[in-house]
């Protein structure tokens, strides 16, 4: 099985003298192997060459999460999230919200972003609305993956989805929340320089936001 040939490859890859590092780095429950990212993509991708069937894909990147010892085995399922037969599946957004409840840290969080940008492409209107509701949610992951579900859309983003994930979350003290609106806001300034510039002066923001909103302009 496939999750099963990954999780073996994560084995003898494993470098012992790295892993604490790795855990204490990311303050991490769960420990390492000690074996580095790119090196755990590398692995995935090979393992799942020639695999172009979605729903093998999200079985196995379900069992290496749920069933991860290790914390290589989660970022090996994220990454056959982000394999070609998966973009854009629609089946894919339930895997990710589980993920993002259960791994609880900005790294999963982060990664995960990228797979609602694209749901964001393949369905947007469905799953703008399920953005904006996440941008409410009691878990503040969630709202976090709400806030940052536009990186690397560029001049695809939507700008009142951005106003409306934003908006409700401005005034929260969470430094993860206030930093995330501060990276989104910046990512946008790329594009749109002059509409950040405008939203920022018309919102109450957080100092650190701001600062990261404005840090290239």
């Amino acid at each position: 099985m496939l999750a099963d040939d990954i999780r073996a490859a994560l084995v003898a890859a494993a470098d012992p003298a790295r892993a604490p590092g790795q855990q204490a780095y990311m303050k991490s429950a769960m420990p390492f192997r000690g074996v580095a990212v790119p090196e755990v993509r590398r692995i995935t991708r090979a393992a799942a060459k020639g695999t172009t069937d979605a729903a093998t894909l999200r079985a196995a990147a379900a069992q290496l999460w749920d069933e991860a010892s290790h914390r290589e085995e989660r970022y090996a399922a994220m990454q056959l999230l982000g394999l070609r037969p998966l973009r854009g599946d629609p089946a894919v957004v339930p895997l990710v919200e589980h993920m993002v409840r259960t791994g609880r840290w900005w790294d999963i969080t982060d990664e995960l972003a990228h797979r609602i940008a694209e749901a964001l492409d393949a369905r947007p209107d469905e799953t703008a609305a399920l953005v904006r509701f996440w941008s409410g949610d009691a878990d503040f992951w969630m709202r976090r993956l709400a806030i940052l579900a536009q990186l690397g859309r560029r001049d695809r983003v939507d700008r009142m989805l951005l106003t409306d994930v934003i908006e409700p979350n401005a005034g929260d003290r969470e430094f993860f929340i206030r930093k995330a609106i501060g990276w989104a806001l910046r990512e946008y300034a790329r594009v749109e320089p002059d509409w950040v510039r405008a939203f920022v002066a018309s919102h109450e923001l957080s100092p650190l936001t701001v600062r990261e909103a404005l840090k290239h302009l």
